[in-house]
């Protein structure tokens, strides 16, 4: 039986047995570069939330190159967007004028464009082009392993037994939809599994995983076996993720009316979940649509409207929420974000109002840990593009892979190597996407030496650590609630410069918003955190 067959047949994915917010949350097993992360000697409390966009988005109607305007109108003069209507970045570069969400993001430092993002000879098939995304391998190779599976296997060999655990009691990857992810297909089996009935379901809750089918193959049953295993772990996630979806409210008015917009129900529900505690490290959402042959714009009326206008459109008003909501949560510090689709489209428009499957397109990063702009050059359009052009690769998807798993959650290099070289990739390299901890966390203008560190966890209860830099002088360390009132002293005293931590018991205090307030002379850091019970 071919993986694919298999995995299919199998049921696909894990999936905790109850909706939130009207979707199904999906519940994936332990990653090793996650339980690494939470095993390690410093506690981290990153998260990356992943935004794949189905069917390939056409980079060219979404990151506009003002300098190739004119070649641009050659190509494209049925669907391209009038050059006053663009909505600037650069003086060479700008967002379609949908996305007026996201020009906010990069007026604020937190968007990053990544441009021209491919791999050597592009593969144009839907089905081929998205397994290469998610399995990080090259056109001409077939990996059966996902680029996150493959940390799977290399820490947590003997996965689902003894997780959860007390160190990891939450799931470490949670997806919000019915998008399967080859991403975290492991050596064996699929990390992951759903329940796609109720017979599934009741298997499920009683603890007894379904017996395997009379005629599966040998190792199609002991795959099986597993992932039905894995099935059976995931009930206990249930429970967790309730109770964290109760402790938290979202606070973000820009969030579309409920149903308006997928993708921001989506992302509401991260928000919910990330700010009532749970450990989850990524999380993976999706908005569909992309493959846009025909009205990519409308017929009739400006060529800023139609189908790709209204994706953009729900694309760029969710992130925006998203991060709104994160920053009235106080937890905006703690989480990145990325866009992906399987594909860009081709440079010259068709006689549909659309266009056809091209090689690379542009990205995003978002969040307050990524470093705002644009990393690398527009891409050069011909002056008289045909039918067969395509946008050039600039950077290889790999690399962003690579700076995301390196630089937000602090994977070795050797890891790196050994998940995403190949042939075609044989040096992983990272790119200048994120900021260092330092520049996340410290406060602007605040000297070198004097630093105040976000809380973890945060929301918390009832403690939490406070992290610290003194340069050596008299510190005071205290904390008040939303009314100003001084509710404890945790410091105040002379400390030897270096890094101090303390520990905020709040056993005694309600929920709600608390500010804590490093002082030290005339230099003052305040930050924010909250108390869930």
């Amino acid at each position: 039986m071919k993986r694919r067959d298999f995995i299919t047949r199998a049921v696909p994915f894990s999936v905790l047995p109850f909706a939130l917010g009207g979707f199904s949350l999906k519940a994936y097993a332990n990653s090793s570069l996650l339980e690494k992360l939470v095993n390690a000697a410093t506690d981290t409390d990153r998260v990356l939330v992943l935004i794949q966009l189905n069917g390939g988005n056409d980079g060219l109607n979404m990151v506009i190159p003002l300098d190739q305007y004119s070649a641009l109108s050659n190509a494209r003069a049925n669907i391209l967007i009038d050059q006053a209507k663009v909505l600037t970045l650069t003086n060479a570069t700008g967002l379609h004028p949908a996305m007026t969400g996201l020009q906010g993001l990069y007026n604020n430092g937190e968007l990053a464009v990544v441009q021209s993002v491919g791999y050597p000879t592009p593969n144009f098939s839907h089905f081929r082009a998205t397994d290469i995304w998610l399995t990080g391998a090259d056109s001409n190779q077939v990996l059966t392993t996902g680029w996150m599976g493959r940390y799977l296997n290399e820490e947590f060999a003997g996965f689902p037994v003894n997780y959860p655990s007390t160190t990891m009691p939450d799931p470490l990857a949670i997806q919000i939809g019915s998008v399967v992810s080859p991403g975290l297909q492991g050596n064996a089996a699929s990390m992951g599994m759903a329940i796609p009935n109720p017979q599934y379901f009741n298997y499920l809750v009683t603890g007894t995983p379904d017996p395997v089918p009379v005629g599966t193959p040998d190792r199609a049953a002991h795959e099986l076996t597993f992932i039905r295993q894995v099935a059976q772990q995931t009930q206990t996630y249930a429970g967790v993720v309730k109770a964290a979806a109760t402790k938290a409210k979202n606070l973000s008015t820009l969030y579309p009316a409920a149903g308006k917009n997928s993708l921001a129900d989506q992302l509401r529900i991260v928000a919910l979940l990330v700010a009532g505690g749970l450990k989850t490290r990524i999380y993976v959402v999706n908005l569909g649509g992309f493959d846009t042959h025909a009205q990519q714009v409308a017929a009739t009326g400006g060529t800023e409207t139609g189908n790709h206008a209204t994706l953009l459109q729900k694309l760029s008003d969710a992130i925006a929420a998203f991060q709104d909501d994160l920053k009235l949560l106080a937890i905006d510090q703690r989480v990145v974000g990325m866009t992906f689709s399987e594909f860009g489209r081709r440079i010259k428009s068709n006689a549909s109002f659309g266009t056809d499957h091209g090689a690379a397109a542009p990205l995003f990063l978002f969040g307050k840990g990524v470093k705002g702009g644009i990393v690398g050059t527009n891409p050069v359009i011909p002056p008289n593009a045909t039918v067969n052009d395509n946008i050039a690769m600039q950077y290889d998807f790999r690399s962003v892979y690579a700076s995301v798993l390196k630089d937000w959650f602090g994977v070795a290099q050797t890891e790196l190597d050994t998940v995403l070289k190949t042939p075609q990739f044989p040096s992983v390299n990272t790119l200048p996407l994120i900021s260092s901890v330092a520049d996340v966390e410290q406060s602007n203008n605040v000297p070198t030496g004097f630093t105040l560190y976000q809380n973890y966890p945060n929301p918390f209860n009832p403690t939490t650590q406070i992290k610290f830099i003194s340069d050596g002088s008299y510190v005071q360390l205290k904390v008040y609630d939303v009314v100003g009132r001084e509710v404890r002293s945790l410091v105040d005293g002379q400390l030897s410069a270096g890094d101090h931590e303390v520990t905020f018991y709040a056993d005694r205090l309600p929920s709600g918003v608390y500010y804590y307030r490093l002082q030290s002379g005339n230099k003052v850091i305040t930050k924010k955190m909250q108390l869930l019970k």
